[in-house]
């Protein structure tokens, strides 16, 4: 177990790195002007991703790109399936607000995720309705990994969540067995916690705790999922 680890800069220090060789530069005006074009040549792409896109894909807009996914493996689906369970039980036990499982599109200010296990408060939950297909910034992602999509989890997803406040982020290893448990802090995620065994306590539905094998047991599932509703 590992506990403590900050992880990247927070948005406005990742901001000023990216901006400082630029400031002097006597470019300045044309870089600026690149950056306008490809930002309205993006948005023209988004507004065709969102015309085009139907219920039955589990697809991403991802830096100026369409993410189609394939069909997952068993160890995944089941992962998935098992946090979803506990996380959406205790939830509507505790009227928290909603959890979806896969193809529920996240709308970020550039890109457009679709999570395995997402948590919106009940704040956000108000807006829904049963047309709704482009949900806000979730506040606690749970991302199960595989080898398509770990670099983008761990990579462009890892930075959007926590620039967004995300305020809670799983990275779930299926194969392995393994959660990582990060927590957002002054816009930065630290590790919390990497573990294969014993409890996991979320700090963004507060009062939960779960087994870590039960997210990988079908039978330590429901006995988790008994102690939950009792």
């Amino acid at each position: 177990m590992t506990s403590g680890i900050w992880y990247r800069l927070d948005m406005s220090s990742a901001l000023e790195i990216l901006l400082e060789p630029i400031r002097s530069s006597p470019l300045l005006p044309e870089v600026a002007d690149a950056l306008r074009r490809e930002v309205e040549a993006e948005k023209q792409l988004r507004a065709k991703f969102y015309q085009e896109m139907t219920p039955s894909q589990k697809i991403e807009f991802i830096g100026g790109e369409v993410i189609l996914h394939s069909p997952a493996r068993n160890a995944h689906l089941d992962a998935t399936l098992n946090i979803g369970i506990l996380v959406a039980d205790f939830v509507r036990k505790h009227g928290l607000g909603e959890v979806k499982i896969e193809k529920c599109l996240c709308v970020f200010p550039r890109n457009d995720y679709e999570p395995d296990v997402v948590f919106f408060g009940k704040n956000k939950v108000a807006d829904f309705d049963g047309a709704t297909m482009k949900f806000p910034i979730p506040d606690f992602i749970v991302e199960v990994l595989s080898e398509s999509t770990e670099a983008r989890d761990r990579g462009v997803k890892f930075e959007d969540y926590a620039a967004h406040g995300v305020g809670e982020f799983w990275i779930v290893d299926a194969e392995r067995g393994i959660v990582e448990q990060y927590l957002l802090e002054d816009g930065a995620y630290i590790l919390e916690t990497k573990t294969s065994s014993g409890d996991i306590r979320s700090r963004a539905l507060e009062g939960f705790s779960a087994p870590v094998r039960a997210f990988f047991d079908a039978a330590e599932n429901y006995a988790a999922l008994h102690a939950v509703k009792n």
